[in-house]
């Protein structure tokens, strides 16, 4: 009779293991827990009661019964139980009654992975089945769904509609009413795996479920949304920052778990290597195994080893890792749950609920980043009730030697808090431009009632991206599809990397990181392929590589700048003071290292002449009190050294209070910070705008000094190594670093008493010091195409813009056509900076009508050479027009030197020029307004002088650059001067209009009439 396998028995033999048993650091046996169970408050209907009966299920436990009553009720639920607790049934039973009750009834579940909404499709499909009264229908619409079959649900929506994040902000919210039928009868919302949606993503997420409760109020829908989540700190705050909805939540488990095993292992020949043998000894014994690695790298070499290895059971081993196609996926985990697999080896991609069966054993090849991944992980085993193993192997990093020295805290330590930033800046003002093109935005609406929200919707409008409407009730897009510019799992826009050779794409790469990852010079890996990349164009946003057989790797070094610009929190931790708040950090990277593979030997030091990244982003600082500095630079200690070790050994372990990756983190250590006013060391969220983490840690700092000693303290190297003090990612490559001084900078902290508060508060530079500082200029996002009513380029001049204008004097003179349109319009809010406020002065406005065409000269870069039929020159001082003809230019010019200001419509692009052939004056010493360059500055488009005065001012031009043309042929000059005052009273009546106004009004592609802001 064949034995049944024994965890128990495998356990006892690895202890006792002379090989191996010296590597076992501490072992545990966790109790077995009984299930809770209870009924709902309303009893089922009799079709739900057969869905349970035919799987088997007499009674639900007591959590999944209180978060039905809750979901029938209409409350927004969460609930935070462990692995394998039943939280489908708490979703899924809800969904089916209200099919049940109304067949039009509609649910959207959103998953992370594509893989969890296959799982759930055959899951809601089999419970439907086992009813045939219901007529529930599922289908999935992601990436990987035929255009048919997307066109076929669009048109007819199934009950309950399964896709992903990206699928809602690509598809359903920008082609909403394609998707009408859905959005009327939407009755719940189901998002799983939340706690995956924190960070960077979890900032975005805040935004597209905003967007989402929008258009659901557009369509009369108020759904019930229900949370599925890991056990995390903050279950019901993640969920209420992600959506701004009331959360009740749901935490304590009713399920029954089995003993489990936990043994944490000191690997001598490396966690890889250690992982290999003990999957050898579990598959001899026909344990089912699941090995968890860090990287698609690591899960893909595990899995050839140990297949190399395996004799026999070399076909029931497989690699599941993302970037496995579709079907292969699939496949692996139909081969898992039906037993033909005995171990898989995965990276994260099988950390959250798929269904793969009961699993005996859980080998985790490192510490997984968090407590909330590791207790995922091991919830995959024992799913059964039967005992089961987690064995943890620890690397190198400074969290896995923690829990190596520090076994019981993983067990009692109370899970990660899930953070997120809703009003990051960044993330905030993409979002607004997609919300917009959905529908326009308007003032009483619950998505503009937060003040962020105000401030960014009007730097968006006074940058051109969004659009006032000419009442100024309602505000749109500039652009009509924005969304594919928003990658929902970076911080900024994304670079392509292309391989120089074919041509073919072979990635994308945030923006914000490209700079560090694929500078040029640097060694690219793509599917286990070695690349060198060639160039990197911002202004394309393309990275070139091509293929190389290199047998070194780089690392960037660069420098950082940091400046404090607001403190929002202040308080005491140990002997000193802690401070959160936003900064402005400047990045510049200046070169990169070659460093040998085998051997880790330093090849050589590139320099690089790249441009410094300057961004906001949320941090927190400790303070090194002045004393502390003193005493260690009496004893001859490292001080620069200490405080950088000091910032290393933070970072590392920052992710103990939050959950977070170390690669989501920034940090600088300086000796002396001009506003701190002594040495001080920064932690800081590593993307633009911050992502909530060290606001977070900030509640925690004390903890975050101990963690950070302790680290430093147990560590048994000498001078510093990767598992306290070295950092992979140091701009400096970790020089300096002194461990000792380290140490004794936290010690000479932890014994000290703090000053009084007031003392050492940060000084915050005043809006004049901080405008004296350097900063690079942000490159405005635009899109170019014809406005309705914009003219060709024809008779008098060219439609194109040119340097931008950086002035706003003005005057106050206001003409009776811009005092009879002004009434008619609300006012705009103000574009011009705040603290600038415009001049009076005297100023002319200027229009040309020239002899010949560009055609006749050879295009209009020949201006100079078509000759002059006249020139009508508006004076503000005189209050009236003057006329020129070409050979009083000399007069002309005089007359110009004599304005504050010098206005036109193209006046630089073709005025000016046409000027230069008839006078050696250089025009570009002119103080110049050019409306036609202000406004295709915020546009990005050019809009014609004709369209601009017809929605402005009701008027209209009496002829064009042809006509002009023609009359000067015949000899008209009258009437091309008639003509051509007409134009200068038209232009000075847009500039008086703009300059009360704030803004121009245009008519965009939809047919809205809208504001272009101008500040002048």
């Amino acid at each position: 009779m064949h034995k049944p396998p024994d965890i128990n028995e495998y356990i006892k033999s690895l202890i006792a293991s002379p090989r191996m048993g010296d590597q076992v650091a501490w072992h545990t046996l966790t109790k077995a827990s009984p299930s809770r169970c209870a009924e709902p408050e309303k009893p089922w209907p009799d079709a739900i009661r057969k869905i349970l009966a035919g799987a088997g299920i007499e009674t639900l436990y007591r959590h999944q019964a209180e978060a039905i009553d809750r979901i029938r009720s209409g409350r927004h639920v969460m609930v935070a139980t462990p692995t394998a607790s039943g939280k489908t049934m708490v979703y899924n039973l809800p969904v089916l009654e209200n099919v049940l009750k109304n067949p039009a009834s509609k649910a959207l579940y959103l998953f992370p992975l594509k893989a969890l909404a296959q799982d759930q499709l055959r899951t809601f499909q089999e419970m439907a089945a086992r009813s045939p009264e219901l007529s529930a229908t599922a289908a999935i619409y992601d990436g990987d769904t035929s255009d048919w079959h997307r066109k076929k649900i669009r048109r007819n929506p199934p009950s309950a509609l399964l896709t992903n994040p990206e699928m809602l902000h690509l598809s359903l919210l920008p082609h909403h009413r394609s998707w009408a039928a859905l959005f009327a009868d939407l009755e719940m919302v189901i998002v799983d795996e939340v706690h995956t949606y924190r960070g960077v993503m979890g900032s975005h997420m805040a935004q597209v479920f905003r967007r989402f409760l929008r258009i659901c109020r557009y369509y009369g829908a108020s759904p019930t949304f229900v949370f599925s989540s890991a056990t995390v700190g903050n279950p019901g705050e993640l969920a209420r920052d992600l959506t701004g909805l009331g959360i009740e939540t749901i935490t304590q488990s009713g399920a029954p778990a089995g003993r489990k095993h936990i043994v944490f292992m000191e690997s001598v020949r490396g966690p890889a290597q250690t992982a290999i043998l003990l999957l050898k000894a579990a598959l001899h014994r026909g344990l089912r195994t699941i090995v968890y690695t860090q990287s698609r790298k690591m899960t893909e070499l595990i899995a050839l080893w140990a297949g190399s290895r395996s004799g026999a059971f070399a076909d029931k081993i497989s690699p599941y890792r993302a970037g496995l196609l579709p079907e292969e996926r699939r496949e692996i985990e139909a081969r898992l749950a039906n037993g033909d697999l005995l171990a898989v080896i995965s990276t994260s991609a099988l950390e959250l609920g798929i269904d793969i069966g009961d699993l005996d054993l859980c080998l985790l090849v490192g510490y997984p980043g968090t407590i909330v991944a590791t207790w995922q992980r091991a919830g995959r085993v024992g799913r059964g009730g039967q005992d089961s193993a987690v064995i943890l192997m620890a690397g190198e990093d400074a969290l896995d030697q923690y829990f190596i020295r520090n076994p019981e805290d993983l067990i009692t330590r109370e899970p990660e808090a899930a953070v997120v930033n809703p009003y990051n800046p960044e993330i905030l003002r993409r979002h607004l431009v997609c919300a917009a093109a959905e529908l326009p935005l308007k003032a009483d609406e619950p998505l503009l009632g937060k003040t962020p929200v105000l401030k960014a919707v009007a730097a968006l409008e006074n940058e051109g991206k969004l659009l006032r409407s000419g009442d100024g009730r309602e505000i749109y897009s500039r652009r009509k599809a924005p969304h594919r510019d928003v990658d929902l799992r970076g911080s900024g826009s994304r670079f392509d990397i292309i391989c120089a050779q074919t041509g073919k794409h072979k990635g994308e790469i945030d923006g914000f990181r490209a700079v560090r990852e694929t500078h040029p010079g640097a060694v690219y890996l793509h599917n286990g392929k070695t690349y060198l990349v060639e160039t990197l164009a911002p202004d394309t946003r393309t990275v070139k590589i091509a293929p190389a057989h290199v047998d070194y790797y780089t690392r960037v070094r660069g420098n950082k700048d940091t400046e404090i610009l607001e403190v929002t929190g202040e308080r005491t931790a140990w002997g000193t003071h802690v401070f959160c708040g936003r900064l402005r950090v400047t990045d510049q990277v200046t070169g990169y290292e070659k460093w040998r593979i085998h051997g880790r030997k330093r090849i050589s030091i590139v320099p690089l002449d790249l441009p410094p990244q300057t961004f906001e982003t949320e941090g927190l600082w400790f303070r090194i009190p002045p004393d502390i500095q003193r005493k260690a630079e009496a004893e001859y200690r490292h001080f620069m050294g200490g405080i950088h070790a000091v910032e290393h050994a933070a970072i590392g372990i920052f992710p103990l209070l939050v959950m977070t990756d170390r690669n989501d983190l920034g940090g600088i250590s300086t000796p002396v910070h001009p506003q701190v006013g002594s040495a001080a060391v920064f932690v800081y969220d590593g993307v633009p705008g911050g992502a909530g983490l060290s606001r977070q840690a900030f509640g925690k700092a004390e903890e975050l000094l101990a963690a950070t000693l302790s680290v430093i303290a147990e560590c048994p190297c000498e001078f510093g190594c990767p598992s306290c003090v070295h950092s992979p990612k140091c701009g400096s490559g970790n020089r300096p670093i002194d461990k000792a001084a380290a140490g004794f900078i936290l010690e000479q902290i932890r014994k000290r008493t703090p000053e009084k508060l007031a003392s050492v508060r940060p000084r915050i530079l005043s809006p004049s010091e901080a405008a004296a500082k350097d900063r690079p200029n942000a490159r405005p996002e635009c899109e170019v195409f014809d406005c309705p009513g914009e003219t060709k380029p024809s008779g008098s001049g060219p439609n194109t813009g040119a340097v931008p204008f950086g002035g706003n004097e003005a005057v106050r003179t206001t003409s009776p056509r811009v005092r009879e349109k002004t009434g008619a319009y609300l006012p705009a809010s103000p574009a011009l900076p705040k603290g600038v406020t415009p001049e009076p002065g005297r100023f002319g406005v200027l229009d040309i009508e020239t002899r010949r065409s560009a055609q006749e000269v050879g295009g209009w870069h020949r201006a100079d050479r078509m000759g002059i039929s006249c020139v009508v020159l508006y004076d503000s001082a005189e209050d009236r027009f003057l006329e020129y003809l070409q050979d009083q230019v000399d007069v002309l010019v005089g007359h110009l030197q004599q304005f504050d200001r010098v206005i036109g419509f193209n006046i630089k692009g073709f005025d000016y020029k046409v000027l230069t052939g008839h006078s050696d004056f250089n025009f570009k010493t002119l103080p110049t307004l050019d409306i036609l360059e202000e406004v295709r500055k915020r546009l990005g488009y050019r809009l014609s002088l004709d369209h601009l005065a017809r929605v402005t001012l009701g008027a209209k031009k009496s002829a064009d650059g042809l006509q002009a043309l023609k009359w000067w042929k015949e000899g008209r000059i009258r009437d091309i001067i008639d003509y051509c005052r007409i134009d200068v009273e038209v232009t000075r009546d847009l500039f008086l209009y703009g300059r009360e106004n704030g803004y121009l009004l245009f008519r965009n592609k939809a047919g809205n009439t809208v504001r272009v802001p101008v500040a002048w």
